[in-house]
Parts: C-alpha cells; structure tokens; sequence
C-alpha cells in the first residue's frame, strides 16, 4: 500500500484545482450580485469570503508542501494557524453585525483549542458558523489530497469528511433520462447522489412525513422538510437552469428559509447567510 504522501497529488494540481473552485464560486456569487438589489449584501459577503477561504487554502497547500497533512486537525493546525487571519479579518470587516462582533473576538484567541474542539466533536453551522468557515479550506484540501479527515461521523453526513450537507439539487445525469438528487457537504464541499427519497437529517423515509415546497418567486428552489424531526434542506434545480451554483444561487431565495422558520422547521446546516 502506498504511502499518504505517495497518494498525494501533484501540489501544483491540488492547488489549482481547489483554490479554482473557490474562485469559480466567489465569480458567480458576484454575478449574481449585479442583477440582484434584493440578494446583492449576502452574495457581496459570499463572493468575498469565497476569496478569502481559497487564500487559506493555499496556505494549507503550501505547509502539506513540507509536512504532509494526516487529517488530525490538532496535528496539522500549527502549520497554517497563521493564515486564519484572513478570513477573520474579513468577517471582522464586512461580515453581518453579530458575525462581525464573533471575528473580532476571535482574533485575539489563539485559534487551535476552538477549532479543535469543534473538529473532533463533529461541530455544525449551526452552532459555530464561524469555525465552519475557518476550517472549510482545510477539509476540502484534505479531500482533494485523498486524505480522511479524522472526526466523527453524522446520521446523514458526508461520506467523504463526515460533514453536514448544507444545499442539495437536482441534475440530469448523461445517461439516464430522469434526475438525480445530491446532497453537498457544507464543511469540504464534496458531493454524493442520494439513491432513495429520505431526510438528509433523520433518515425518514415514509413519502407521507417528507414534504417539499416552492415559491412562485423562486422556480428553481424546493424547501424539503420532514415532519417526524422539524429539519428541512434546500434543493436547487440545475435541469432548469444548469449554470447555477447550488450554494452560491440559494442565497437567492433567503425567504424560502424565512418561510420555513415561520412553520417551525429548522434547516439541518445553514448556508452561507448562516440560516
């Protein structure tokens, strides 16, 4: 068997190929900007913390360079903890009020006991939306890499770094004449089909349990909630419009999340609007 450095990939490959996604994400979330006055505060915030994740991500990239990452965080957080700076600063500056006030906080803590913390008991958005965000370059090197980031896995979660899925959509696969469903991680950015209808949240499979909604306002959107554990996730439609990026274009239709908190459903992982 090979060796994890061995199974590496190229470093000009890996950081290519991730850092790209970062940029391609925080290109459409300005594009969407333009055109929408509505939507144009969380898209602005994604574009620029998309930029400033995929900086940190190659910082991460350049410590792998000289020690390759193993997937314990609390192993490998010392060589890139530096680099974290840039997103605090970000959010620190531009991200919405309570955000701001947590970054702010947060540059003056030594970053490893939080993150740490939150890697190896499996944290959420939910609970520490902030961590998510510091900690997503990071994992999503790691899977790029073909290393299995060691934290606890979640009912439902990803199969690659047992994450949470934050955003799911529809897609026609070449070769079959229907759509297939996937779910994306929130923490790594990997996606995965889902084979059968079931809450990503409890594993509820009775069609009776598990409703979907749409808005007129928002064709491409479907809340998909679950009455046995109150959750929902949010479903974008690429068969109508492939361009779209699924956790990116949601921020489009913040109300559809309103409207699901007015009936008592909680979203299973927030996006990046942090609801």
């Amino acid at each position: 068997m090979k060796s994890r450095s061995e199974r590496l990939p190229p470093h000009d490959s890996v950081n290519d190929a991730v850092v790209a996604a970062f940029e391609r994400r925080a290109a459409r979330a300005e594009k969407l900007a333009e055109k929408s006055s509505v939507a144009r505060a969380p898209l602005e915030f994604a574009a620029g913390l998309f930029r400033a994740q995929g900086a940190l991500a190659a910082a991460v990239i350049d410590a792998q360079r000289s020690r390759p990452l193993s997937g314990q965080l609390a192993d490998d957080l010392g060589a890139f903890a530096g680099a974290l700076t840039g997103v605090l600063d970000f959010a620190a500056k531009h991200g919405p009020p309570l955000l701001r006030d947590l970054a702010s906080a947060r540059r003056a803590e030594d970053p490893r006991a939080r993150l740490s913390t939150f890697w190896r008991q499996g944290g959420s958005g939910r609970e520490d939306y902030l961590s998510r965000a510091l900690l997503r370059p990071y994992a999503e090197v790691l899977i790029s890499c073909g290393v299995t980031p060691s934290r606890p896995a979640a009912t439902g979660g990803c199969p690659a770094c047992k994450g949470f899925p934050g955003i799911a959509w529809r897609a026609t696969e070449a070769q079959s004449d229907g759509a297939q469903s996937f779910l994306g991680c929130a923490l790594c950015g990997h996606e995965w089909p889902i084979g059968r209808i079931r809450c990503a949240c409890c594993s509820e499979e009775d069609p009776s349990k598990l409703a979907a909604f749409q808005s007129d306002r928002h064709p491409t959107v479907r809340v998909e909630t679950c009455v046995t554990c109150r959750a929902y996730v949010k479903s974008i439609d690429l068969t109508i419009d492939a361009r779209a990026v699924p956790e990116v274009d949601e921020l489009l239709s913040l109300s559809t999340d309103v409207w699901a908190a007015d009936q008592g459903y909680v979203r299973f992982e927030p996006g990046l609007a942090g609801i």
